[in-house]
């Protein structure tokens, strides 16, 4: 069975954008929502800077039960999985229940809670044996990722096949991923799918200080996030989520649904190398890009637009400069490249789905977002990395792609549904 895979709803909570069309529009506009973090007293910490949600959970729609109960990363799973179910229509009910399924990405899962908890427990770390009554009734939740698929599978009524995805960094697209091949090969008829992650907490910012792989530009946080730029150092962590609703292509088309695009190809290779290490040659990321493109049965030329994984370290630019030219040839010079984080960060296993959330609305709309702060690009990275302004451009086919800790590499292919 191959059967064919649309996007037919798009929920999104980032930095800067809450909801999809403030989202497409913060990233048209190339506006930048890094600055010094604000949730907590960073003072002690060489990277000082994220690109954070201004995000109310009862404004957004969700009660103030869940508000108290959830995880700031549950929260934004609840938030954008209703949008995406409101944007596509799709009707749920007892008798398709359990041909929809749900896949979740996340990195660090619950990071804020389990941080806070565990404060609580040892009464502010004095404590090596902690205390399990401080604990809050809601702390086994928090300590196991698939809640989070889990509340989003109860918001959609969905009985089908639920799972979570944790690959680091990859985990937004790989969820994504999995989740097409599930109706691909006739499990489900529909999925929701997406990646989620709060991981601005001390913890995490401890732990990127520790190997420098984040931005020191702390007096200049909104010009801090700078792939492909001569100056980058470091990215910059984010947050937020994007939720989509796959569905087989000719029931959506059946029952007259908007179809942002197609999913026709994806491929995830491990460079069996190093945890946080990345070969120059970018071979894994140029295997996954040309495995996506055979299972769409697509040429490399037949790339319009590139998303990047773009995240502003060295070793990461150079990487994925050289498997854009291995995978893609003397097309890599040709066709337009961005990196969203430039705005909104990286936001670890969320991002992923942000990213194929910008992809699809790229084919849909024909304009591609650019690359902020790319004012002096890195003579080495030597391709169209579309700085500072959206260019409008018919999107037929749009590659996103993504890296990971741990040697992931992750590639899709999305296009305009050609009935």
């Amino acid at each position: 069975m191959n059967r064919r895979i649309v996007i037919t709803g798009i929920g999104v909570v980032a930095p800067g954008a809450v909801g999809t069309k403030p989202f497409w529009e913060l990233l048209l506009s190339g506006t930048t929502a890094t600055r010094a973090i604000s949730t907590f007293d960073a003072t002690p910490f060489r990277s000082r800077i994220a690109a954070e949600c201004d995000f109310d959970p009862v404004a957004a729609g969700l009660s103030a039960e869940q508000a108290r109960r959830l995880d700031r990363a549950g929260q934004f799973a609840l938030v954008a999985g209703q949008e995406a179910l409101a944007d596509s229509g799709l009707r749920i009910d007892e008798d398709s229940a359990h041909r929809v399924g749900v896949c979740v990405g996340t990195a660090v899962g619950c990071t804020q809670k389990l941080e806070s908890e565990y404060v609580a427990l040892s009464a502010g770390g004095a404590h090596w044996v902690v205390d399990p009554g401080r604990g809050s009734p809601e702390l086994y939740d928090y300590f196991v990722p698939s809640s989070l698929a889990a509340e989003v599978a109860w918001l959609a009524g969905a009985e089908g096949p639920v799972n979570i995805v944790s690959a680091g960094c990859t985990s937004g697209i790989d969820s994504i991923g999995y989740a097409c091949e599930l109706i691909r090969e006739g499990t489900v008829d529909a999925m929701v799918a997406g990646g989620v992650d709060a991981p601005i907490a001390p913890i995490t910012v401890a732990c990127f200080d520790a190997i420098r792989a984040t931005s020191d530009h702390n007096d200049t946080p909104e010009t801090a996030s700078r792939p492909f730029s001569r100056s980058r150092n470091g990215f910059v962590l984010g947050e937020g989520g994007a939720i989509v609703v796959l569905e087989e292509a000719e029931a959506a088309v059946r029952r007259g649904a908007r179809i942002y695009a197609e999913i026709g190809g994806y491929a995830s290779r491990g460079n069996a190398y190093h945890m946080t290490g990345l070969r120059a040659d970018g071979a894994e990321m140029a295997a996954a890009i040309t495995a996506a493109l055979d299972e769409a049965r697509r040429d490399p030329s037949d790339v319009d637009y590139v998303n990047a994984h773009g995240t502003a370290t060295k070793q990461n630019d150079r990487h994925e400069t050289s498997a854009f030219k291995r995978s893609l040839g003397e097309h890599a010079y040709r066709v337009p490249i961005s990196s969203i984080k430039s705005m909104i960060g990286h936001s670890l296993g969320a991002v992923g789905s942000l990213e194929v959330a910008a992809t699809a609305l790229a084919v849909e709309y024909g304009v591609i977002p650019p690359t902020a702060n790319l004012h002096d690009p890195d003579p080495e990275l030597d391709l169209d990395y579309v700085p500072l302004t959206a260019r409008e451009k018919r999107v037929r086919h749009a590659l996103t792609v993504g890296s990971g800790f741990g040697g992931f590499q992750s590639a899709m292919l999305l296009s305009r549904l050609e009935r």
